[in-house]
């Protein structure tokens, strides 16, 4: 026969028990197991184990974080890399179509001769375009000169020189070249020439233009491609950009377009 002997303290926590937690064996020997834990165990005994172990748990939770990290780091090396020989395959397939080969000739607004040459050692952002162009010529141009000034603004970026074309050679002077180009920035270039000069360097940069008919005023429009000119500093054509690309999107390329270069004249 098992004789048990209950302690004060026993009986009170005996006492606590709900029903259902007090179960007997069929040969009336032992409790429950919950019982038996809630009687070897207090309130605070019972909470410490719930809790997750300090040295341990922070542990594990510095090297996530750290794992988290390293991932994404590894994503956005992968993506630049990716980027990067994107637009590398771009500027090559843009070299291989053999745009802007050979030189120019051309008078700038200040009447001084200008070739291709004495632009070399320069990034160019290169527009074609007509003085007496309503809208599109002056958005453009204007899109431009916010390029070159938000590359201004960073210290430490080369220099970008902006040049203006004309493919209207017949009133496109030198003087209204210089009326026409002041008002947009102080750097700006504006190119002219005699007929053959500006059909010469249009076709060097495959851009069509075509002079409408004249109205009673002998006044024309002149039909044209639209679209800004990136030439390196060896010169030669490296990107364009039509009439959708934003200021702040071409200026964004120009900036990797700086970053990866590499001159193939040395």
């Amino acid at each position: 026969m098992l004789l048990l002997v209950w302690t004060p303290k026993a009986w009170h926590r005996l006492f606590l028990l709900k029903p259902p937690a007090l179960l007997w064996t069929p040969g009336g020997e032992a409790l429950h197991m919950r019982y038996r834990l809630m009687s070897r165990q207090g309130p605070g005994e019972a909470s410490r184990q719930s809790q997750p172990q300090g040295p341990g748990f922070r542990t594990r939770l510095l090297i996530t974080a750290l794992f988290g990290a390293g991932l994404g780091g590894a994503w956005l090396v992968a993506r630049a890399e990716k980027e990067q020989r994107r637009q590398q395959q771009r500027t090559e397939a843009l070299r291989q179509a053999a745009v802007g080969q050979g030189d120019f000739s051309l008078l700038d607004h200040r009447g001084q001769a200008r070739c291709k040459a004495d632009f070399r050692g320069q990034w160019v952002l290169m527009y074609f375009g007509f003085t007496h162009c309503p809208d599109i010529c002056p958005d453009e141009l204007e899109k431009l000169v916010q390029v070159v000034q938000k590359l201004e603004a960073e210290p430490g970026l080369p220099p970008v020189q902006p040049i203006f074309i004309t493919v209207d050679p017949a009133r496109d002077t030198v003087a209204a070249m210089a009326r026409y180009v002041q008002d947009f920035h102080p750097r700006l270039l504006g190119l002219t020439g005699s007929a053959e000069q500006v059909a010469q360097v249009s076709r060097s940069y495959r851009v069509y233009y075509s002079a409408g008919p004249k109205d009673e005023d002998q006044d024309y429009i002149v039909d044209h491609s639209i679209a800004i000119y990136l030439l390196s500093p060896d010169g030669l054509f490296t990107d364009y950009y039509g009439r959708a690309k934003s200021a702040q999107q071409i200026a964004d390329s120009v900036r990797r377009h700086m970053a990866a270069f590499r001159s193939v004249l040395h």
